[in-house]
């Protein structure tokens, strides 16, 4: 898709993928044929950039045909660079960074209000963090208790231009969470079998903050850790190659 398009953001893409994928087949409650059930689960990509992982496993999902994929950030697609709400399955439009633990925040608030037991999950990347709107969001959840509520922090130490530590030190990240009134968990962001038991696991008063340890490009051997991979494009060459690694 990326190479297709010459845009996107693939070492972010593979980061999150583990924990969509888990998410979308294993945990959230949907209905791929009413994407608008009222008493689905809601999942919201506040890192919007990365969409191109979103769109893929909301078409394998059976969100919309997988051939659309090929028309990713094309001229007129409905599939754009970040998630628009006209998509099926997107519940938010997001990729101006900090915005969607707010919209999260609220979501989880009105399935409170609404007597309704959907829960909601926010995927967020860890320079994301560096946004105050964040913590102010953060702060809200803590105070009401919002149990109902999962942030998932995409942790791999990785933003534009250098590394998170560099650019604005965020360890302890999960001290912080916790000081802000949530539970807070850090597990590897690629081991399937842990994402889904932290995400199944019932409320326990407090909302949960699930530091992902990821490794930004995970899988590629060239793309993995390299900062140039924030939005670097791939040559034909190198999708080639790229895809031969992934399927090994």
């Amino acid at each position: 898709m990326i190479g297709t398009a010459r845009l996107g953001h693939i070492g972010g893409d593979f980061s999150i993928t583990d924990a969509m994928t888990t998410l979308f087949f294993g945990v959230l409650r949907l209905d791929p044929a009413n994407p608008d059930w009222p008493e689905r689960d809601r999942f919201i990509l506040s890192k919007g950039h990365c969409a191109a992982s979103l769109y893929s496993v909301l078409a394998m999902r059976g969100f919309f045909p997988t051939d659309w994929l090929s028309t990713f950030m094309q001229p007129l697609s409905v599939l754009n660079g970040h998630p628009n709400r006209k998509i099926p399955g997107v519940e938010a439009n997001t990729g101006p960074l900090g915005h969607g633990l707010p919209i999260g925040v609220g979501s989880a608030i009105a399935s409170r209000l609404s007597g309704k037991n959907w829960r909601t999950f926010v995927a967020l990347g860890d320079g994301e963090l560096q946004e105050g709107s964040n913590w102010e969001a953060a702060m809200a959840a803590g105070h009401r208790g919002l149990d109902n509520l999962v942030a998932v922090i995409d942790r791999n130490r990785l933003q534009q231009g250098a590394r998170t530590e560099e650019t604005n030190r965020l360890d302890p990240l999960a001290e912080k969470w916790a000081a802000f009134g949530w539970e807070a968990i850090e597990i590897d962001g690629h081991d399937h079998a842990a994402l889904y038991e932290v995400f199944t696991r019932p409320g326990r008063g407090k909302p949960l903050a699930v530091v992902a340890n990821t490794i930004k490009g995970k899988g590629v051997s060239f793309i993995e850790d390299r900062v140039e991979w924030h939005h670097k494009v791939p040559s034909p060459e190198q999708v080639k190659l790229a895809l031969e690694e992934l399927a090994r």
